[in-house]
């Protein structure tokens, strides 16, 4: 009979191994091994029975699997009793707590002879006090119990072997090892203990084998979060769930934990037919209960309360701040709260939950442990700590020279707030920033952040604090931080800087609001990296009032709503009103203007703001921004790549095209920047990163952070999901778009779902459905070119003339040719271009088009728009089947579905080709081939593959060897080879690579 296989991951062999330990009852030995010799050929008969102890480190299943197979061995017929040693009356356990778990044993065996086996036991233990007498006792409960297993053949089983008492743990050590009763299989299961512990060498030394259960891979970890929430999740779920346990990652106990405490919050979002995060992926942590961390994260015993205790204060110091040993010691002299943590940390480092690098920082080993240790309320104020630390220092050296030694002590600072008086803590943050700024500048962003918080608005040096942070942090795509900037911003401005104060005698430096007004702009820049806008509802309006008095912030603000970021705002600015270029600050990001216009550093001019406005808009108001910067300062290239960018609302790669890699700092995580690389992998057909990114962005506009949700990016997965033919989760995207929003994407998106939800219902009749689609794709069109959104709407008029040429509507496919020829004329633009071009060849069959507009594409490297030239090309071409070809390679690397297979059938049957078919000889792999490969490739038996697929272990057999086939590999170890060098790759069997 075949055995289903194990609902554990990952531990289906293991399983077998301990079910098959319990099957060997009724050994056909008579009686028990009497002595050590004996019991070592008992051990070695094959009918025998065995003793196994499963091991392995905190979370890993050992009872899991150990239940697992009792249930299997249950099923079958057999009989498997625990052994209930916990319920010893003597807590220090020994031959007496042994003898009443015996008992225990003896009573659930109901053969009629249970009071005389009893009788026995209690007669010799009643004279086990006298010499010999526990040596007797041991070999009594050997003899009864081999007795109770003649009768009514079972087999034992205990658990959490690292909490028996030494005493009793020694006792069942020599009943196993010199008593052991025959016929009787145990298994048990604990930890493995650190080194002179009693048990840890009792227990193993009278196993025959044991079993040690090895971590998870990662393949595994992500198939049990897959089995645990029961819905397919992101990738980056599971990578952010591993990184969160480090040494844990592979328990699947604490990858459980992890998947409770983020349902308990509310930290998970089903989206797009994925479960992803909506928590910070630094904030994972584990369920917030203080016993069951214990028995996670510390290896050998469960703390106490009072180091449990210690523990959560030590992870509330390390959050904020760098924490060393030396911080600790410092503090030995003084009672309280941190000279109890400095004594804890041995302990905890002894344990393995807190770890020390070489320049002696504390950091605790598994993440998602401090992270829960901080949701405990901790017994000392952490504030106060951080005060502590930060004086133990200030007291012996001075607080600028404590800032200037110990740059670290300004995370302490920042961490105590106002527990430390500003006359200490402002020179120490200055001292530590500027001291910081040239090995770690984010510890002088930090530094600058926390001096901010000290220094009053009309303080002279609040504005170069402000400069030098915004600076800095747009020196490294740090655009969260600048936005952090915008309340001292904003109180900073009200302040007349420049101007005699009231009641002082000194005046402000001069280059004070040139200095604001550029942090002005760089946190309007900074807003739309995270799809931010000034304009929106719940915008803060003294923002909006702020960008009012610095016309060149409130000009780049205005560039969102171009992009698909919030509403339209006018992008005048008054003559004379100030408008400032970059260059005329004297901070970081600025420098002497060369008289380009072009500006410095990474916040744009106002002529290079125009320039990215413009983009969006006509052919003459695109020539007119250029006529505003230096002829030199952009090539054909660079504005082409500019208006291919504002055709996807790409405002990271328009701003790229503009400032040039020098100026432009690609790096990061904002919005903007993922929103980038999702146009880049739906252009170059890598759609399922594409809508990861999708994913990401949705799922950080949620979290509670700095991040908006732009639009684009939902039009965009809604486009790729209606290509692929999953209309429902089209209509789910679009769901999450207003109706206010009238982008070309949106638009074309919109009228794809429209048209083909329609197609799929027949009872709407198809022509009245495609007439219905069309018309408020018209309306959508009008808006946009109302709203001067021009670039894109190529696309938009190419979608509609493809359903008027198919719907037989001649005089809605002349209308719709003459908008899109008109288009070009007012955009001229060389995507509306590669549009019109396709579009001569949809209508008049003009060849000569179609395959020019098909070169174009792919030399600027659109593979969607590459496919729709190919279908056309296959209509009109002088050799349908060869272009027919193209058309479904590119449109099985997309993953295209149905409204693209349809067209490229119908092309097929009108010129009589055929439809080659999907997987020819050296097609590529599918999923559960690539699936097998990689299991094979981290070292799975066949055994744990079978399990993981749910099928026989000869199944795996012939799939491998079909696999060889395919591949031309001659082994495991080949095709292994062969997936991790790319050679399965670069021979096209890997679809996408």
């Amino acid at each position: 009979m075949q055995q289903q296989p194990s609902p554990l991951v990952g531990r289906h062999g293991e399983v077998e191994d301990v079910a098959e330990a319990l099957r060997t009852t009724g050994g056909s030995a008579a009686g028990t091994t009497g002595g050590t010799a004996a019991g070592a050929a008992g051990r070695t008969a094959g009918a025998e029975a065995r003793t196994l102890l499963v091991t392995g480190g905190a979370g890993t299943g050992k009872t899991a699997v150990v239940e697992q197979a009792r249930q299997m061995v249950v099923q079958e017929g057999g009989r498997v009793l625990r052994f209930g040693w916990e319920s010893g009356e003597d807590p220090a356990g020994g031959t007496a707590a042994l003898t009443d778990a015996v008992c225990g044993v003896l009573a659930k065996v109901h053969d009629g002879r249970l009071p005389a086996r009893i009788a026995a036991v209690r007669r010799v233990q009643a004279r086990a006090g006298g010499p010999g007498g526990e040596v007797a006792l041991l070999s009594t409960l050997g003899e009864v119990l081999a007795d109770a297993a003649r009768e009514v053949p079972f087999a034992l089983i205990l658990d959490n072997t690292e909490r028996m008492p030494a005493r009793t743990a020694s006792a069942l050590g020599l009943l196993l090892r010199t008593f052991r009763p025959a016929g009787v299989p145990v298994v048990m299961a604990g930890r493995p203990m650190s080194p002179g512990h009693v048990t840890a060498a009792q227990l193993p030394a009278a196993a025959d084998r044991v079993l040690e259960l090895p971590p998870l891979s990662t393949a595994e970890v992500g198939e049990l979060v897959v089995r645990r929430l029961g819905r397919s999740v992101e990738p980056d779920l599971v990578t952010a769930v591993l990184a969160s346990l480090g040494p844990l990652a592979g328990s699947p106990a604490a990858v459980l934990s992890v998947l409770a405490s983020l349902e308990e919050r509310g930290g998970l979002l089903e989206l797009d037919g994925q479960v992803c995060l909506t928590v910070p992926e630094g904030a994972l942590r584990l369920r917030a209960d203080a016993a069951e961390l214990g028995r996670l994260c510390w290896p050998d015993v469960s703390p106490d309360a009072g180091t449990v205790a210690a523990a959560a204060v030590l992870a509330g110091l390390v959050e904020r701040a760098e924490v060393r040993l030396e911080d600790l010691h410092r503090a030995k002299s003084s009672a309280g709260p941190l000279e109890a943590v400095g004594r804890t940390v041995d302990r905890l480092v002894a344990d393995r939950v807190v770890t020390v690098s070489q320049d002696g920082r504390i950091a605790f080993a598994v993440p998602a442990l401090a992270a829960a240790l901080r949701t405990l309320p901790a017994r000392a104020e952490v504030r106060s700590l951080h005060a502590t630390i930060t004086r133990l220092v200030t007291d012996r050296l001075g607080a600028t020279a404590a800032g200037t030694r110990r740059p670290r002590l300004a995370g302490h600072v920042a961490a105590a707030g106002a527990m430390l008086d500003d006359s200490l803590a402002v020179p120490l943050l200055l001292a530590a920033a500027g001291s910081s700024v040239r090995f770690n500048q984010a510890w002088a962003v930090r530094s600058y952040h926390s001096v901010l918080r000290h220094l009053p608005p009309h303080d002279p040096r609040t504005p170069g604090v402000l400069h030098e942070s915004a600076g800095l942090s747009l020196g490294h795509s740090d655009h969260i931080g600048v936005l952090a900037l915008a309340e001292p911003l904003l109180a900073c401005l009200d302040v007349p800087h420049g101007e005699e104060r009231e009641g002082r005698e000194e005046r402000g430096n001069p280059g004070d609001r040139d200095g604001l007004e550029w942090v002005t702009r760089a946190c309007a820049l900074s807003a739309l990296h995270e799809h931010r806008t000034p304009y929106a509802e719940d915008a803060d309006p003294r923002y909006r009032a702020a960008l009012e008095r610095v016309p060149a912030g409130a000009v780049l603000a205005a560039v969102g709503g171009r992009y698909g970021i919030g509403p339209s705002a006018p992008m005048t600015s008054r003559p004379g009103s100030g408008a400032q270029e970059p260059g005329s600050g004297t901070g970081p990001g600025s420098g002497p203007r060369s008289g380009s216009g072009s500006g410095s550093g990474p916040v744009p001019s106002v002529a290079e703001v125009r320039l990215v406005a413009a983009a969006v808009g006509s052919g003459a108001e695109f020539e007119r921004a250029r006529q505003g910067m230096p002829g030199d300062a952009l090539g054909e290239a660079a504005l082409d790549r500019l208006r291919n960018a504002a055709a996807y609302g790409d405002l990271a790669g328009a701003l790229e095209a503009v400032l040039g890699e020098q100026r432009y700092v690609a790096a990061g995580e904002s919005t903007a920047v993922r929103y980038h690389s999702m146009v880049r992998d739906y252009l170059t057909g890598d759609w399922d990163s594409a809508l990861s990114c999708a994913r990401r962005i949705e799922t950080r506009g949620r979290s509670g952070g700095a991040a908006g949700v732009g639009q684009p990016a939902r039009a965009l997965a809604a486009e790729i999901q209606l290509m692929r033919g999953e209309l429902g989760r089209a209509r789910e995207w679009l769901d999450l778009i207003p109706d206010s929003v009238c982008h070309p994407l949106v638009a074309r998106a919109r009228l794809g779902v429209r048209y083909w939800s329609g197609q799929a219902d027949r009872a709407l009749a198809g022509r009245a459905s495609a007439d219905e689609a069309l018309e408020a794709a018209r309306h959508d069109v009008r808006r946009a070119r109302e709203s001067g959104l021009l670039a894109g709407l190529d696309r938009v008029l190419l979608r509609m003339l493809s359903i008027t040429v198919r719907g037989d509507s001649p005089e809605a496919t002349r209308r719709t040719l003459e908008e899109l020829e008109a288009l070009y004329e007012e955009a001229a633009s060389p995507m509306t271009y590669e549009a019109v071009l396709v579009a001569r060849g949809m209508v008049h069959g003009d060849a000569d088009s179609a395959l020019a507009a098909y070169r174009l594409v792919r030399r600027r490297v659109d593979l969607p728009l590459s496919v729709d030239c190919c279908q056309c090309l296959t209509e009109v071409g002088d050799d349908p089947q060869v272009w027919l070809d193209e058309a479904m390679r590119s449109g099985h690397v997309l993953g295209m579905g149905r409204p693209v297979r349809s067209l490229l059938g119908a092309a097929a049957r009108r010129r009589n080709v055929s439809i080659p078919r999907r997987r020819a000889a050296r097609a590529g792999l599918t999923d559960r081939e690539l699936r097998l490969i990689g299991m094979v490739s981290d070292g799975s038996t066949n055994r744990q593959i079978a399990a993981r697929l749910a099928c026989s272990e000869k199944t795996v057999e012939q799939r491998l060897s079909r696999l060889f086939q395919r591949t031309g590999c001659r082994s495991r170890v080949e095709l292994a080879a062969a997936w991790l060098d790319g050679s399965l790759a670069r021979q096209g069997l890997v679809p996408g690579h």
